[in-house]
């Protein structure tokens, strides 16, 4: 399939090279980006932060650093992490990101493996990480650090890295600029995947601006929007939306670092347009209905998304109906759309599934929260649903100018001006192999006679029992998600004779709701092994189980004492479980559920 989108002029710029001094050149004054200090949000214009950039990269090329070297940064989402990351790329070099989350070895990896000549790090504990294992890093020649209060050991601030690069001239910024070519490497980016150790994933220049191209044309983000951003900009999702939204004029408020902040910074700063992972919406959704009553809840989504529809083509609403929208508004619709600041045209969810019940509560309420696809080897995305074009249980349809079509066995392939240039030191064909231009996803999907998406498991986690049936475990995972007492599950049972279930609790729900029943210990722990705890949970897998065939059902299921994390491995930054890890960190307690 081939999408039929009329496509737009081309860009002067054909690299990301130039891609901030061009914006600034147009946009001068206009807010680029906003960061909070104290109770204050403050704004820098393009031409702030195109001069800012520029004195980075000049402050890299006074250092020695030649076009292609690589150049770390590990820090967390914040002006400085875009100023460093335009500045270098400016300069011909290769920024290669590094989750602030990383332990010293995750670190190591990654700096070793690329070569990494310089490291920009966000403060004195981040620095501490790289000293740790500097001895295990010949190539590393610099590091440079954001704020360096607190600072021990030898690092260059990066305010003396601006000054430095003061005294070059930006003629020569220019110049070097100028030289980059569409097929030279813009960034690599490690995959922090769910199996096995990170690989590099070599992604060129002309990849991302053709993805760049490929998202203008169906106006992901417009002219003028503001983008409130939390997701590490180590990872590829939130790197595309920082691009896109520079490169069409928008802003950008970056969060303050607290994740129990994001939604009071949502409406502070009253954005257009929200990227996220799941795990925010899913929240919102338990907090907001958990004490509804769920036929009232159900007659009021009807509601909203018979209007929302009806809107959305232009037909004439009945006054019945608006008449009961308009009730349903006022309780409940409205508060949520306020939870978002008010402005919110289009919420993005990716990185994995999301229960289709809870994009169409949003929906009703007016916030769109839609569904795309892609992987870092696509540059990000690869489909996209919009306003205009969107179909619920979907992750919509190409973009333009790339292809998709359904291997034999069910995997989908991917064919565009996107798709990365490889692995860097690393020809494993395992995943993420391209033949002839077809990038193997991994990724088991479908798509409709309308050109529709949906992804319906992963090679790799599929589970095939004793008896030979085939497991998509994402789906009963996620019904278990959606309640407000689970944080995470992850099903078990390759080779067993029925699948099992590992619970974790979400600390912020149960915990209430253990006082409240009159439990005395109410710690997470305690909870896990409390026999009322349990009869909570096993009511809420027999909902689960009744939607499913008896063979696909969970037979059996243990409580964790404590809830999986980044910190031990067994989550990724997008907070996707690492199923291999879960696996045999627990296989004692999945073993017992078996003797059991």
């Amino acid at each position: 399939m081939k999408a039929t989108t009329s496509q737009s002029s081309a860009p002067a710029s054909k690299t990301v090279a130039d891609l901030l001094t061009r914006a600034a050149e147009s946009r001068g004054d206009d807010p680029a980006l906003r960061f909070k200090r104290g109770d204050q949000w403050n704004d820098v214009s393009y031409a702030e932060a195109a001069a800012i950039a520029s004195e980075v990269g000049r402050g890299l090329i006074a250092l020695g650093l030649e076009p292609g070297d690589r150049v770390c940064i590990l820090a967390n989402t914040r002006p400085e992490w875009t100023y460093a990351d335009l500045g270098a790329t400016a300069a011909g070099l290769v920024v290669v990101p590094i989750y602030q989350t990383n332990s010293p070895e995750e670190c190591q990896w990654v700096a070793s493996d690329s070569g990494a000549r310089a490291v920009i790090c966000e403060d004195a504990a981040q620095v501490a990480k790289i000293v740790a294992v500097r001895d295990r890093l010949p190539a590393l020649e610099h590091i440079v650090v954001i704020d360096p209060d607190g600072q021990t050991v030898t690092a260059m601030p990066l305010a003396l890295l601006r000054e430095q690069g003061r005294e070059v001239p930006e003629q020569e910024l220019r110049r070097r600029s100028a030289a980059v070519r569409p097929e030279d490497t813009f960034t690599i980016i490690y995959t922090s995947g769910t199996t096995g150790p990170p690989k590099g994933c070599v992604l060129t220049h002309g990849n991302y601006r053709a993805i760049l191209d490929m998202c203008e044309q169906v106006s992901v983000i417009e002219a003028g929007g503001s983008v409130y951003l939390y997701l590490p900009l180590a990872h590829s999702f939130a790197l595309l939306i920082q691009l896109l939204t520079l490169d069409v004029g928008g802003a950008i408020a970056y969060w303050t670092g607290d994740t129990k902040l994001i939604i009071p910074e949502l409406a502070e700063t009253k954005p257009t347009y929200f990227p996220s992972v799941p795990r925010i919406f899913e929240k919102l959704y338990t907090l907001v209905t958990s004490h509804a009553d769920p036929d009232q809840l159900a007659q009021a989504v009807e509601v909203g998304m018979k209007v929302r529809q009806l809107e959305a083509a232009g037909a004439e609403v009945p006054a019945a109906l608006r008449a009961g929208y308009e009730q349903a508004d006022g309780l409940l619709f409205s508060k949520v759309r306020a939870a978002f600041g008010g402005n919110l045209r289009q919420a993005v969810t990716g990185a994995a599934p999301i229960g289709k019940e809870i994009l169409e509560f949003f929906y009703a309420c007016g916030v769109p929260v839609l569904e795309g696809y892609g992987m870092t080897e696509t540059a990000t995305a690869a489909t996209v649903s919009t306003i205009e074009n969107h179909r619920f249980g979907t992750v919509g349809r190409a973009l333009p100018g790339v292809e998709l079509k359904i291997a034999e066995d069910g995997e989908l392939l991917i064919k565009g001006g996107n798709i990365f240039a490889g692995y860097w030191n690393n020809a494993d064909a395992s995943f993420g192999a391209v033949v002839d231009g077809w990038l193997h996803t991994g990724d088991l999907a479908s798509i409709d006679g309308d050109g529709y998406v949906s992804i319906t498991g992963r090679k790799k986690d599929i589970i095939i029992t004793a008896g030979g049936k085939n497991l998509t475990p994402a789906n009963i995972e996620n019904d278990l998600k959606q309640t407000r007492w689970v944080s995470q599950a992850v099903m078990h049972g390759d080779r067993r004779p029925y699948p099992v279930i590992l619970i974790t609790l979400d600390e912020e729900e149960i915990v209430p709701w253990a006082r409240e029943h009159g439990i005395e210990e109410v710690s997470v722990a305690a909870l896990a092994r409390d026999p009322e705890v349990h009869a909570l949970i096993q009511a809420e897998l027999d909902r689960a189980n009744a939607r499913y065939a008896q063979v696909e059902q969970v037979k059996k299921f243990v409580i964790l004492d404590h809830d999986l994390s980044q910190e031990t491995g067994e989550l990724t930054p997008t907070l996707k479980v690492k199923r291999n890890v879960v696996n045999e960190r627990y296989r004692g307690l999945f073993d017992e559920l078996y003797q059991s």
